[in-house]
Order: structure tokens, then sequence, then C-alpha cells
């Protein structure tokens, strides 16, 4: 199967080893960091949400103007606004790019994050919002005759919108969580579970539990699977690990200062989401698994978001990814800690190794395939 590689859509310079200097939302900087995936091999980029930052699907709308091939995740959280209202926006921004949004619904992982934003139900509450509305929005996507809803959460009468997306019948959807409610909603409705780097036996639990609440949600497909790291590579080992413990020096040195305090919760309380809470206790039992997993950098960011590294040469991180694709990871979330330079190493040097790899995969799964059919027609004729 292809693999995909997914960068972020920074709208700022900063990351969580220095501060941004640029403002928040900087057109030249939005524009060349996403030029830099473009060019460097990378199929599509992250628009993040957060209650303060810049409005995601304005600025992915100047993006999908600028650029011709590089395909959108926009995330979407459903308490700030009405689904008939983001389905609208979703189908318009899907006009504007010529078919290249994909929609990651986030049902907000912390009290605290989404009450800065006037949402106050609790996190089961939530996770049942996000499934009704993401409901509404396919609905809308897909139906040229007026409908009602009345639900938990959203009731009204006669929607028809007159805005369809170029993608038929309608964009994919993106979810993510490491909870029983998560993995239900996202097993029901997703067509992509996205999870943070853990180890590989881990991950693929995550992937088995991703299935079992499709198939209990009576489906006969399954989601595709993403899987984000923050790589840190170098030209030798040695290089890259003295890259990383600097990288984790600075993270500490930010946060101890207050520069760094957590974006979604108050720099004293622990994280209340399952995924943070998982990547806190990898990072407690052990610093390295696997090839080349590292969660010294989630440690640091007491969890926060997609945190765990991938330390080495391209060569040891694209081996690394590679394992993960073969337990059924399609695409690979990549974010370093100097954006736009990361970006443009990261495509240039590990990329092409994960494609050619994938393609040598595919090619001999292809061979096996047709070898077998051989030999059953041979052994259909000589029974005949």
């Amino acid at each position: 199967m292809p693999v995909e590689f997914l960068g972020i859509a920074a709208t700022a310079d900063g990351s969580e080893t220095h501060p941004r200097t640029t403002a928040a939302f900087d057109r030249d900087y939005t524009l060349r960091l996403a030029r830099a995936h473009e060019d460097h091999g990378w199929d599509r980029v992250l628009f993040a949400y957060g209650s303060g930052s810049p409005e995601p699907a304005a600025a992915a709308a100047f993006l999908a103007s600028h650029l011709d091939r590089l395909q959108i995740l926009l995330a979407h959280r459903p308490n700030v606004s009405y689904p008939t209202f983001a389905a609208k926006t979703f189908a318009t921004l899907d006009q504007i790019s010529e078919g290249r949004l994909t929609v990651h619904f986030i049902t907000g992982g912390t009290d605290h994050e989404q009450q800065r934003e006037g949402d106050f139900l609790t996190k089961d509450q939530r996770y049942e919002r996000t499934r009704e509305y993401i409901g509404i929005v396919k609905k809308a996507w897909t139906s040229r005759e007026p409908f009602d809803h009345e639900g938990p959460h959203y009731r009204f009468n006669d929607f028809v919108s007159d805005v369809f997306p170029v993608q038929q019948p309608r964009p994919a959807v993106s979810f993510g969580g490491s909870s029983d409610a998560a993995y239900a909603a996202g097993g029901a409705e997703a067509d992509i579970y996205c999870l943070w780097g853990e180890p590989l036996a881990r991950t693929a639990e995550q992937i088995e539990r991703v299935k079992e609440a499709a198939r209990a949600a009576g489906r006969t497909d399954v989601p595709r699977i993403q899987v984000a790291f923050r790589p840190i590579i170098a030209p030798t080992e040695e290089l890259a690990w003295e890259k990383a413990h600097r990288t984790v020096a600075a993270i500490r040195a930010r946060r101890e200062s207050g520069e760094l305090a957590p974006r979604r919760r108050p720099v004293t309380a622990a994280p209340e989401n399952t995924g943070s809470q998982r990547l806190i206790e990898i990072a407690e039992a052990g610093e390295r698994y696997d090839r080349a997993l590292w969660t010294p950098t989630a440690a640091a960011t007491g969890g926060a978001g997609n945190s765990n590294a991938l330390v080495g040469t391209p060569e040891t991180v694209a081996q690394a990814l590679l394992d993960y694709y073969d337990l059924g990871v399609d695409i690979l979330s990549a974010r370093g800690y100097d954006l736009l330079g990361d970006a443009i190493d990261f495509g240039r040097h590990v990329i092409p190794i994960v494609r050619e790899e994938v393609a040598k995969r595919d090619a001999a799964k292809a061979e096996a395939a047709a070898r077998a059919v051989h030999e059953r027609n041979q052994l259909i004729a000589v029974q005949a």
C-alpha cells in the first residue's frame, strides 16, 4: 500500500525549543514553510487548532490559493461552530483547494482548554457530541435534499447546502485519541485514525483496538492508521544523539523559565487526556524503545501532544518508520523542532528512503500474489 507523509503547516516559526520571531500569523513564513513541504516530497500538512491560535480554516484557504499540490489536514473542534456552518466551510475550502482537504475532528483533551472557548461539557459528553457532529457534517456534504435533525446536542429543520465538496462522495474524516470513548467514536466515524508515536508493541495494540471498534460499529472496512513522531536526525548516530540531548535541554530550560507552560492545562496540573497519560507512562518506564524511539522529549513537555522522538541518521529513522509501516501504519506524521530546516532535511534524506523501501515491499507482495494465482491456476488445470 502507498505511504503518505504529513507535516505541519505552522503560521509562525516558534517551537518548544525557541520562541517565535514572527507574528502569530505570518503570511510569508506560512507560505515558505508550506512550499518547503511541497518541494521536498511531503503529501499534506496539518493546520492545528488552539484556543488562541490563528483560525486554521482561513490560514488553510490562504495556503490552498497559493500552492497547487500540497494537501491539507484541517483540525476542527466541534464546540466552535454549528455543524451545518462547518460543513459549508469545509466544502468551500475543498472547492478552493480543488479537492485537497481532509478534516481532523478534535473532541478536546482537557476541560481547561475547552473552557477557554466556552465549552463546559464533560469529556464523555464531548465525545457524544463529536459523533453527532461528524454525522451531520457527512450528511450535509452528501445530501442534495433538505433534511431535519434532532439529537442530544443539535436540532434543526429543512437544511440543505448549496456548496458541496469537490471530492466525491466527500472529503476524508480524521480522528484521534487513546481512550475507550475515542476508539468507539473514531472506529465508527473515521476514515483515518491518528495515534501519537509509541513503542511498536503498544502501537500494534492500539491498531487492534481501532479495528475492533470499527467492527463493533458494524463497519466492513477499517480506518487507515496515522502515527506521529518528532524526528531528530543528523549525518551520524553520535551527532544525532548530541542534537537530541541539546533539544531536550532547550525544552527543559524554556519550561523551567515559564516560557513553555503547557498550552492546554495549567502548568502544575497532570494531563487529563489518555494519550498524554500514556506518553508519560511510557517515558517513566524507559527512555529508549525499539530501533530509535526516544521518550525524554515527551517527558520534558509533560506529554504534550505529538512529542516522542525518533533519533538517528536518516537511514536509522527511515528504518524505524518502516517498522511502523510493517505494522499497518501508512500515514507517517513528522515534525521537527526547527520547523523549516527539519522539514527540508527530512524531505531530502528520510522520505526517499522510506518510499523506495515501501515500493520494494509492494513489488514483492504483488509478485507473491501473482505467483499464488499462477500456482492455483496450474493446480486447477491439473485437476481438470
